[in-house]
């Protein structure tokens, strides 16, 4: 298929150069443009000068920019992609954004005849890398039942979970349940380190039984080497957390272990932390206990 691509951060970058070797022909478009000919030289697509250039033509345009405002700019603004797409296009959003913003970004496509799907990612760089993402859809199912397969070159769990919005809504779900586990996680580890055991030793014994998870499988001991270099940024999980709390205060849901783990992000962030990874909440324990 003639593709696009919006964006080639440390998500994106990837993720384009897995539908180049799926067959695909594609086109991206970044706002460096030394990182869009880095990666044509890579993988063999092409660049355009701007996302109407980009779009023009293309079958699917994929896009996975920083925030509401960045996707705004590369979507709806001037020399935006939507306004460019042929009639029955489909546009596809993996940046994380929130819900009022994949529901904007539906009505305008609709408008222009383009379909729509909103479908953050999960599963970070590593993920990214190895084309193995969890892709969370929301969009009409004609557009979801037509993008899904393409997707599929870097997304091995593809879900359409409703309208459009609804991925977005997964998505808080999501980092809900990371921020709750990374904050647990960093207890245990500083726990652990007080308490002189062998942090490599404990989570090798525990890590087969209930308290296993994804994060204490790849972050428990890089949490306890205070390596915090993995891709996904604190000021990220505060921006995606600032979304699932604003529709919380919306819909009714009570969350107050993700409030309090949005502080605590403020506060690593605050002491210089912003680029650090996720798992860097440990560090506000560093300064309590014996460890």
């Amino acid at each position: 298929m003639k593709l696009a691509f919006l964006g080639l951060g440390v998500m994106g970058y990837p993720m384009a150069g897995h539908l180049t070797t799926a067959g695909h022909s594609v086109t991206v478009y970044n706002r460096t443009r030394e990182k869009a000919e880095r990666w044509c030289n890579e993988f063999g697509g092409t660049h355009a000068e701007t996302p109407a250039a980009a779009a023009a033509g293309a079958e699917i345009v994929f896009a996975c920019v920083g925030n509401d405002q960045d996707i705004d700019a590369v979507a709806l603004g001037v020399d935006g992609a939507i306004a460019a797409m042929s009639p029955d296009s489909i546009f596809v959003d993996h940046t994380t954004t929130s819900a009022d913003q994949a529901r904007k970004m539906a009505t305008a496509a609709q408008q222009a005849g383009v379909g729509f799907v909103d479908a953050p990612v999960s599963g970070g760089q590593s993920g990214a890398e190895a084309g193995r993402l969890t892709a969370m859809c929301g969009g009409e199912a004609a557009a979801f039942d037509r993008a899904a397969p393409v997707m599929a070159a870097y997304a091995t769990n593809c879900r359409r979970l409703g309208e459009a919005g609804a991925g977005q809504l997964t998505k808080m779900v999501n980092q809900i349940c990371i921020g709750g586990l990374l904050q647990a996680l960093s207890e245990a580890v500083h726990f652990s380190e007080c308490a002189g055991l062998d942090p490599e030793q404990v989570f090798a014994t525990i890590g087969g039984g209930a308290a296993q998870s994804w994060q204490m499988d790849n972050r428990a001991l890089t949490m306890a080497e205070r390596a915090f270099d993995f891709g996904f940024a604190v000021e990220w999980m505060q921006k995606d957390l600032g979304f699932a709390i604003e529709a919380a205060e919306r819909n009714g849901a009570a969350l107050p272990v993700t409030e309090l783990v949005a502080s605590y992000y403020d506060e690593v962030a605050a002491a210089g932390g912003q680029r650090w990874d996720t798992s860097s909440l440990i560090t506000r324990l560093d300064s309590k206990g014996d460890g």
